[in-house]
């Protein structure tokens, strides 16, 4: 039923004995990336007659949606985190290996992972996005983007760390500098950041310094296009632009920035001096479309077929934020975590289909339960099955139970919604660390 690569060179893993290269073997699908897509697809392929290696460049699963919360102090890395064996342990089929993947050979099959190969008869790519700076790679270090651990920590570093430098600082010029924070980008992820700056400011450290008023910061989200998220109804990006002000947000749209250096950026024809600024204006895929030498678009992602496979390759699978996936209308789906734990169910539904000898299932379709951001506290928007819009407190609660319930592993929902509890009564943030050592803003 499935063709069997050749033996490689170099070591492989799952076929490097005489009895693994002869006998006859369960089918073997590995999955590249245990963010949501690819987790999904483990946990929907457990239990049944296949071979699943799940492989990952760390050794946890990251829940994204929160990470803001860890570079704003609110919460801590290990709240949001969860160790991949720890959530597969139940999945007698299922192993996971801690390696980096360089490339794919897709006439021999073979993932290649540091300096070993991985044998597959199906696989499955869901390597997820990094930040991208549209061409502007320079920015990277002055303004860091928030899609891993490390991005959260260290850009919490940098905003403790001004606090503490203005603390010290005579010079009211270059106070103001280190109190001037600016979040570039009004998605989601850049609203969500720029009012919990505020909210850490304005509540959690108001109190705790004597030199300086931390209320005195000024916090700026910048957004090239006309209104912050974008991708919400009109009315609802108005009431999360009038949440933000009401917070104490500046909020700049329409102008593109032009410059980011170590002193600030440079905003049309404004300079605007900043000891600390954060992107979140944009993504770029992985590298899986040079590893499978397969059309890409700008962004990288792979342009797939409508059941999510590679064309030429029916074995070959790319989910999530790799996979330029069209809806029913020719639309691209958004980068968004729904979308990829859709599409990483819908693949295993098709193999487990392919394996049974049933028909398989129609083109994969996107089921839109909605949207939500969250602006501060008591404050949130959310367009749910695209026809219900509304916001405020009960939009800001509907938003922590649908993320505490999403959260994996038990412990970490209790501890998160434990620590939200008592940052709503205490108006305290109990992570307020600075780690990664001592380098000033």
């Amino acid at each position: 039923m499935f063709d069997q690569p050749m033996r490689p060179t170099s070591p492989t893993i799952g076929s490097d004995t005489p009895t693994a290269r002869t006998a006859p073997s369960r089918p073997r699908v590995v999955i590249v990336g245990a963010g949501f897509g690819g987790l999904t697809a483990a946990q929907h392929l457990a239990g049944w007659p296949v071979d699943v290696t799940v492989i990952d460049r760390r050794n946890y699963h990251l829940f994204q949606p929160l990470l803001y919360q860890v570079a704003t102090a609110g919460l801590s890395p290990a709240q949001i985190a969860q160790p991949i064996r720890g959530i597969l342990h139940g999945a007698a089929n299922v192993r996971v290996l801690m390696g980096r993947v360089g490339d794919v050979d897709t006439r021999r099959r073979m993932v290649q992972v540091d300096d070993r190969e991985v044998a597959y008869d199906h696989l499955i790519l869901a390597t997820g996005a990094r930040h991208s700076y549209f061409g502007r790679d320079e920015w990277e270090k002055y303004a860091p983007g928030l899609k891993k651990i490390d991005d959260a920590t260290e850009i919490r570093r940098r905003i403790l760390t001004a606090f503490e430098l203005a603390e010290t600082e005579d010079d009211p010029v270059a106070r103001r500098r280190l109190l001037t924070f600016i979040v570039i980008g009004a998605g989601p992820t850049g609203v969500e950041m720029a009012g919990a700056i505020a909210e850490l400011a304005r509540r959690a450290l108001a109190r705790d310094f004597r030199r300086i008023d931390p209320r005195s910061a000024r916090i700026l989200l910048v957004e090239a296009g006309p209104r912050v998220l974008a991708a919400f109804p009109e009315a609802l990006s108005q009431r999360a632009l009038g949440s933000l002000r009401r917070l104490g947000v500046e909020v700049k749209l329409g102008v593109p920035v032009s410059a980011i250096d170590a002193d600030g950026i440079t905003l049309g024809a404004e300079r605007i001096a900043s000891a600390t600024v954060m992107s979140a204006a944009g993504v770029r895929a992985s590298a899986a479309a040079k590893w499978l030498k397969a059309e890409a678009d700008k962004a990288g992602r792979v342009k797939v077929q409508p059941d999510l496979s590679v064309p030429d390759h029916p074995e070959i699978f790319v989910i999530g934020d790799t996979a330029l996936a069209l809806d029913p209308s020719g639309k691209p789906y958004p980068g968004l975590a729904p979308v990829a734990k859709q599409q990483g169910r819908y693949v295993a539904e098709l193999l487990r289909a392919r394996l049974a000898d049933a028909p398989a299932p129609g083109p994969f379709v996107y089921r839109d339960w909605g949207a939500m951001a969250t602006i501060g506290r008591n404050h949130a928007v959310a367009h749910l099955f695209s026809r219900y819009m509304f916001g405020g407190l009960f939009a800001w609660l509907l938003w922590g139970v649908v993320h505490v319930m999403f959260l994996a592993g038990f412990r970490n929902r209790l501890t998160v919604l434990m620590d939200w509890m008592w940052s709503y009564v205490t108006f305290q943030s109990g992570a307020r660390l600075i780690t990664g050592g001592p380098r000033a803003p």
